[in-house]
């Protein structure tokens, strides 16, 4: 009788086990997916695009997975990753994908093992050069930082950078500051690790008095304006400009041009994981570079077209740097570029 008791409660026990489990399972996929097995949920997407190219991502993204609520948080790439890093150190870490300025900004959150591994399907028509090695991020789309000039106010093109440098552009150059835009921050890594540049070309830039603006948007409108003539500044955003009709136009100088590419990745702690690759997938995906087109980039998947107005990686010379080196320098090199123009 007692044994018969015995494996009756056994049995028993290992039935509310098995209900326990199934119900743990099943709360698990409704974070995910819906009846039908479509994904559903909410996924934290941080990014430093501009919002209205942020927002158009995520429509068209929605168009495929309907149920998918994707909340946006923009700022600076600097901004955005001194959130993450205040929510780290706070025990919650909110974003699930983050879509930033620049490899070097990656590095950094790899080297904290703050990021998943994961290389997307789509990545095999991506060049090798610009998908991380151990898997964490992937580029996005080609963006070379370039010169933009006004129409009206400058009659010659000019075709190198050293023109920031010259008499005629006393008062007239504008930047954006690497202490709030990761394409500048980046781009201050390049040149300052390039013979032709150094932290010379940045001391010659500042004799003339600069304005100095948080991002890269207020270049283009300061150029487009005519306050200012000269400006450095990210290619696709002259471009836009000048389609819109505005009095500018966008030089790739001869001596080359740094490119970022705007990778994306997923973060480490992320409870959406599938949400947040199928994101990723999308992003890279024909469909999703072509939208990149559309809104005005060079994409980086292969066989996509760049749109008017931008060359190919293939039509202008890369300035570059080792990324590590990059990563090791990054805050030494944004605390001397303000010493330099905060004189």
């Amino acid at each position: 009788m007692k044994k018969s008791l015995f494996l009756l409660l056994t049995m028993l026990l290992l039935l509310l086990a098995a209900c326990g489990d199934s119900t743990e399972d099943e709360t698990a996929a409704d974070a995910s997916s819906d009846e039908s097995g479509e994904l559903s949920g909410e996924l934290e997407f941080y990014t430093s695009q501009p919002d209205v190219d942020a927002e158009q991502l995520v429509e068209s993204f929605n168009e495929t997975y309907p149920d998918v609520e994707v909340n946006i948080f923009r700022s600076g790439t600097e901004e955005v990753i001194s959130k993450i890093n205040a929510e780290n150190q706070a025990g919650d870490v909110v974003a699930d994908v983050l879509l930033v300025a620049d490899a070097v900004t990656f590095e950094g959150l790899k080297k904290q093992d703050m990021l998943m591994e994961y290389v997307s399907p789509e990545a095999e028509t991506i060049p090798e050069a610009f998908v991380d090695a151990d898997g964490t991020y992937t580029g996005t789309k080609i963006m070379a930082t370039g010169l933009a000039i006004n129409t009206e106010n400058v009659t010659e093109a000019p075709t190198s950078w050293q023109v920031l440098t010259t008499e005629e552009a006393a008062d007239q150059v504008v930047m954006p500051s690497p202490l709030y835009s990761g394409a500048a921050a980046y781009n201050l890594g390049i040149f300052t690790r390039n013979n032709a540049f150094g932290w010379n070309f940045y001391e010659e830039i500042k004799t003339n008095n600069p304005m100095i603006t948080e991002g890269n948007g207020a270049v283009v409108e300061n150029v487009a304006s005519g306050q200012k003539s000269y400006g450095m500044v990210v290619d696709y955003l002259v471009a836009r400009a000048a389609n819109d009709g505005s009095p500018v136009e966008l030089v790739y100088p001869e001596e080359g041009v740094p490119v970022i590419t705007e990778p994306i990745g997923i973060m480490e702690n992320t409870e959406q994981e599938d949400i947040a690759k199928a994101f990723v997938d999308f992003v890279l995906s024909e469909e999703g570079q072509k939208l990149q087109a559309e809104i005005g980039y060079t994409p980086i998947r292969e066989g996509v077209e760049a749109p008017e107005g931008l060359k190919s990686l293939d039509e202008f010379e890369v300035l570059s740097a080792p990324i590590d080196e990059l990563y090791q320098n990054r805050e030494a090199d944004k605390q001397q570029f303000d010493e330099i123009f905060s004189k």
